[in-house]
């Protein structure tokens, strides 16, 4: 089997100077892609400011003979992401490939969480992932192709106590990738999303200490590098990683129950029908889901 390589492609890794994003840099350059490694190098909470944890990066690419350029800009800002794509162009001509990795932690309980502090990570998550990949978006739309990979997570998709602000941010991302992926279709422009567990900084205080040998970010880049390639068949989809395992997540509505004269007590009678899970519809559009549970209710 030939091997999958970005030679002649152009990458932006947000968020790469440290664990998740600092792997997929790395194997991206590894792989001949020419990469805008991204960090703001402030801390979890993404307070403060440094670039040494992209220049960091940046060296170690060429010195293994890649090419990478170092960004500390914020993703967060429209300035920010035109800034952090605007070196793609500039040092290299083009941008084909957006990871959007770049993120931020606040966790606190729902009733203690300050509004800030949920603003602050959606901030990060949801708003940077948007700005970076609109600031693509005509580059990938004008050269005819494009991929962008989102980082959503476990918790967003099946939510986690004290991450009501990272969980509504996570999730947030799975709606931005279907939505990427259908508006880029016609432009070969694919969009995907990953859930990755893997040991890193934001990680390590929540995992048991024997998961960091198994789950290193290495066991998950090698997806996201996938994904990113011109050879990616999908798109608007959405993937569970960690130790090695590929998995694809998807959303599905159940048969239903369905009464003319719909009431309360009906509903609680056939509450059972109304929870049941098959024969379930996998819907990958709006459209799709929308005419299925039309047809049902007629």
């Amino acid at each position: 089997m030939p091997e999958l390589r970005f030679d002649g492609k152009v990458a932006v890794v947000t968020g790469a100077g440290h664990g998740l994003g600092r792997s997929h840099a790395l194997l991206l350059a590894e792989r001949g892609a020419k990469v805008v490694v991204n960090d703001l190098g402030g801390a979890l909470d993404g307070t403060g400011a440094s670039g040494g944890p992209a220049a960091e990066v940046v060296e170690l690419i060429r010195k293994n003979g890649g090419e990478a350029v170092a960004n500390a800009d914020d993703v967060a800002t429209p300035e920010g992401a035109r800034a952090i794509v605007g070196a793609a162009v500039e040092t290299f001509g083009t941008v084909d490939v957006v990871v959007n990795n770049a993120g931020i932690l606040r966790d606190k309980s729902f009733g203690k969480m300050s509004v800030e502090e949920f603003d602050a990570v959606l901030a990060v998550h949801v708003r940077g992932s948007f700005l970076v990949s609109h600031a693509a978006f005509p580059h990938m739309k004008e050269q005819g192709f494009g991929r962008i990979v989102n980082t959503s997570s476990p918790a967003g998709l099946f939510g986690n106590f004290g991450q009501a602000n990272y969980s509504t941010a996570k999730m947030g991302l799975v709606g931005l990738t279907k939505t990427i992926g259908i508006e880029g279709a016609r432009a070969n422009i694919r969009c995907n999303a990953i859930a990755p567990i893997a040991w890193t900084r934001m990680t390590e205080s929540l995992l048991p200490a024997e998961f960091e040998a198994k789950f290193t970010p290495e066991r998950v880049s090698a997806l996201v590098a996938f994904l990113a390639h011109e050879d990616c068949p999908v798109t608007g989809e959405v993937f569970s990683v960690g130790a090695g395992r590929v998995a694809r997540v998807f959303v599905a509505e159940g048969p239903g129950w369905r009464d003319e004269d719909l009431s309360m007590e009906g509903i609680r009678d056939n509450w059972d029908a109304i929870m049941a899970e098959e024969p379930f519809l996998r819907p990958t559009t709006l459209g799709e889901q929308a005419g299925a549970s039309m047809t049902a209710m007629l």
